[in-house]
């Protein structure tokens, strides 16, 4: 039996990408990725008014496919257009609340943590995402020529400012100097890893900061990422991204995170930690360190399984 083909709406951002590519993979369809525009038009009607009309998005040639994933609002006419006017049934999954009738879709992938309910309603505890236990314990020696081998690692994994938080030097230092004091009370090397969003000077900041015997990756490396999470005995994320402390969760290793101030109302965020909190995932960072368990969080996994048993009959012709 040949593979389903799917399409992927996302607006290009990273976290995104990582939720519809993660999905497409685990559910072994063939896909091909297209960043959606929208114009003027469409940005100014409010979010219940979402007109099913190709006259709203940059067009783009569409394959034959079987399936749409889209995730983010500007995704949300694309995909239901095409689920209108396509010449066969096609099945379109939606990632993130799409603020219009979940009717509209035939599966819908939200956060637990945004109580949200439906037949077609699948919850999600936290993001989904790319990032596989396969993949990870694949690159465990990337980084193993460049870590001190006589010393256990913590990993601390940088976020960026959004319209959230905001990255101020003196969040940045109150986060530096308790990661230090806590490596060298028990005697661990520091790995700085980066992200998309992570600014050039909160990179050259913390190289400054935590000098030649700890590990700074200065750039965006994947491999480097993922040697990180297999690395390390402690994980420290940033509070910005709850796709970061999603992909750390697969790992079932002690994350800490690491508090910024926000410039407004967050509660969403505070709303998934504190969910990732009951289920033991994570502690605040603060002035000790200890080991925990709980059990690998893989929810892209479970939710592919989930719609590959839902969808196995389904006729798309």
């Amino acid at each position: 039996m040949s593979k389903l083909k799917g399409l992927l709406l996302t607006e290009g951002m990273h976290g995104m990408i990582s939720q519809v590519e993660g999905l497409a993979k685990a559910l072994d369809i063939d896909f091909i990725h297209q960043k959606v525009e929208i114009n003027t038009l469409a940005k100014l009607l409010p979010p219940k008014i979402t007109p099913i009309s190709n006259l709203f998005f940059k067009r783009f040639s569409v394959p034959e496919i079987d399936l749409v994933i889209s995730c983010g609002r500007k995704s949300v006419i694309p995909s239901l257009y095409l689920k209108k006017n396509s010449n066969k049934k096609i099945i379109n999954i939606h990632i993130q609340d799409p603020k219009v009738s979940l009717s509209n879709f035939d599966y819908v992938i939200v956060p637990e943590h945004d109580r949200l309910s439906g037949q077609n309603i699948i919850n999600s505890k936290g993001a989904l995402h790319y990032l596989t236990l396969k993949e990870i314990e694949k690159n465990h020696n990337y980084l193993s020529n460049k870590i001190n081998k006589d010393k256990q690692q913590i990993l601390l994994i940088l976020g960026g400012p959004n319209k959230y938080y905001k990255y101020d030097k003196q969040s940045l230092e109150r986060i530096f100097e308790t990661v230090q004091v806590l490596a060298k009370k028990n005697d661990l090397q520091i790995i700085i890893i980066p992200s998309m969003r992570t600014p050039a000077d909160t990179i050259n900041y913390a190289s400054k900061f935590f000098g030649n015997e700890n590990l700074i990756i200065r750039n965006v490396d994947k491999k480097a990422y993922l040697s990180g999470l297999s690395i390390a005995k402690f994980l420290v994320v940033t509070c910005d991204s709850t796709s970061m402390i999603s992909e750390a969760a697969l790992t079932g290793k002690p994350i800490y995170v690491a508090q910024i101030p926000p410039k407004r109302d967050d509660h969403r965020f505070r709303q998934f930690r504190d969910l990732f909190s009951k289920l033991n995932i994570i502690k605040n960072l603060e002035n000790s360190l200890e080991i925990w368990k709980y059990e690998k969080l893989d929810e892209t996994n479970r939710i592919s399984s989930y719609i590959k048993e839902k969808i196995k009959n389904y006729e798309f012709s």
